[in-house]
């Protein structure tokens, strides 16, 4: 988030424009705001290794917040603004923040937080003249202070928490290294270059910035001195028009965003303008390799992919091309070892599915949960595990087929659901998908499919069975679904994921899961 040089350089250049509220943030105007808000940090006490908390949803002060910090040597913490206010407290009480910076949009959360958060010292509302106590106005806040740095500039980072879809959100925690917020680390300036971010470049993000993954593009577009275009939350036609009338050159998008995309009408994708795209990457889950053969077809080979979890302990990339030779691929290891390993801890031969583990240093920590932080690592090997399911082909490219922890046990065969799942999404009929373990007297779990209708598809028995032949026609009978329900819409976050925790836990109320 680090962009003073630009600033300097071009202070009327866009840094940030909102693309349905229109506003636009020069580099001149972000850095003003984001060193004057640097200054309150510092006169409010916080020193290096002390950390912040933002509640908002994708605006203008969220991003100047991370960069108060970062410049300010503070750890900070995007908050999912989607959450209860039980939620949010337990992020914001187990990261220790000191001081949360919220929105007006969210203050009938945020006002929730105060009496279940003892340990914040101070509450700053952005885009409210006058807020309840204790929270203060953000702008009045900062008014008055230097637009100038601070003194003492040091490197902040974020720390930001997993998703929570298999349990409990985890703070992932890494050391602060004792630097000057000018100095990009290394892991960033690599992919800002892999991905040929640059001045020129205008990225448009469709993405909630508290994900690690849009929140890293902006900053590294910021510190390249490009625009980043913000859409307040996606949607696919939407998504099409910016791209023409900004002439976006980078995005990034999950692949619930492209079958989204595909699903449009034929006549409204060939009249879309995308030819300003240079690169496009994908990231957050595996995607169906039919979805990502039809972008490829679109938008032509400009589409990377990369898989690398938030805890940093790896990372694997593929371009278009090398995608085509390996279809369903999400690349070969460009950071660390990749290792996959059956449940006895031998190595699984190309092929043959187990736990992808990655070989090298993990700085890593699960914050205040040093338990979890072990049951990731193997000290002996020196390698690090997210609990993520797949296979290496003969020439060492990855396969991603599940977590272990969405892994069915049916009558003692593990099933994971993302093979069945991505088949699903491809019927004409079927606008989203997931496939969860559902109680079973005879078999344990039974496989069952939870799908999201396409507009003017009718549920009920016949659409049912025309799903279950649907899979028997193209993968094993175990791994195909015996039931299939009907929903209105399936529970996702608005990164994507899908939150299959809260999922499944409709069917295994009162019950003990076998699969947490």
């Amino acid at each position: 988030m680090y962009a003073a040089p630009i600033a300097q350089a071009h202070p009327d250049k866009p840094a940030i424009i909102m693309a349905e509220a229109g506003t636009r943030i020069t580099y001149g105007e972000y850095e003003a705001a984001a060193n004057r808000l640097a200054h309150l940090l510092r006169g409010s006490g916080l020193r290096f290794g002390d950390h912040v908390a933002m509640f908002m949803e994708n605006n203008p002060r969220l991003l100047e917040s991370e960069a108060a910090a970062e410049r300010s040597g503070l750890y900070y913490t995007c908050i999912n603004h989607y959450l209860a206010p039980d939620e949010a407290a337990y992020i914001i009480n187990d990261s220790t923040a000191r001081i949360v910076v919220t929105s007006a949009a969210k203050l009938a959360v945020a006002r929730q937080l105060p009496e279940r958060c003892p340990g914040v010292e101070r509450w700053l509302i952005a885009g409210c003249d006058d807020p309840p106590p204790p929270f203060e106005s953000y702008e009045r806040a900062v008014a008055g202070l230097p637009a100038a740095p601070i003194a003492d500039e040091q490197l902040g980072m974020a720390m930001l928490y997993s998703s929570g879809t298999t349990g409990r959100p985890k703070g992932i925690y890494h050391p602060l290294a004792v630097a000057h917020p000018s100095e990009e680390p290394l892991g960033s300036r690599v992919q800002r270059e892999r991905w040929g971010l640059d001045e020129h470049s205008v990225y448009l993000s469709p993405a909630p910035l508290y994900h690690s993954a849009p929140q890293g593009s902006v900053s590294m577009t910021l510190r390249a001195g490009g625009t980043a275009v913000v859409m307040e939350s996606f949607d696919a036609e939407r998504y099409l028009d910016l791209v023409a009338a900004f002439r976006a050159t980078h995005s990034q998008l999950v692949p619930t965003m492209f079958s989204r995309l595909l699903k449009l009408p034929e006549a409204r994708r060939r009249a879309a303008d995308t030819s300003s795209l240079r690169t496009v990457i994908l990231s957050s889950a595996p995607c169906p390799p039919p979805v990502k053969r039809a972008m490829i077809d679109w938008w032509g080979p400009i589409i990377l992919e990369f898989y690398a979890a938030s805890e940093g302990i790896g990372y694997t990339f593929c371009r278009s091309q090398e995608w085509l030779d390996h279809p369903g691929t999400v690349g070969r290891a460009a950071l660390g070892e990749l290792l996959i390993r059956a449940e006895d801890g031998s190595l699984c031969p190309p092929g043959v599915a187990g736990t992808v583990w990655f070989k090298g240093p993990a700085g890593f920590q699960y914050f205040n949960d040093p338990g979890k932080t072990a049951a990731t690592r193997d000290f002996e090997l020196g390698a690090s595990s997210v609990g993520d399911i797949g296979y290496l082909d003969e020439d060492g490219y990855l396969y991603l087929t599940d977590r272990e922890s969405f892994m069915i046990i049916s009558g003692g065969v593990n099933i994971y659901p993302q093979e069945t799942e991505n088949l699903l999404i491809t019927h004409d009929k079927v606008y989203d998908a997931a496939v969860i373990g559902v109680p079973d007297e005879d078999f344990g779990e039974a496989v069952k499919a939870v799908v999201q209708l396409a507009d003017g598809v009718e549920p009920g028995p016949e659409t049912e069975a025309e799903l279950i032949a649907f899979c028997r026609a193209s993968i094993a009978h175990y791994k195909c679904p015996r039931s299939v329900d009907f929903v209105a819409e399936l529970p996702r976050l608005p990164t994507g994921k899908l939150y299959k925790r809260k999922l499944k836990d409709q069917y295994w109320a009162g019950r003990e899961t076998l699969i947490q």
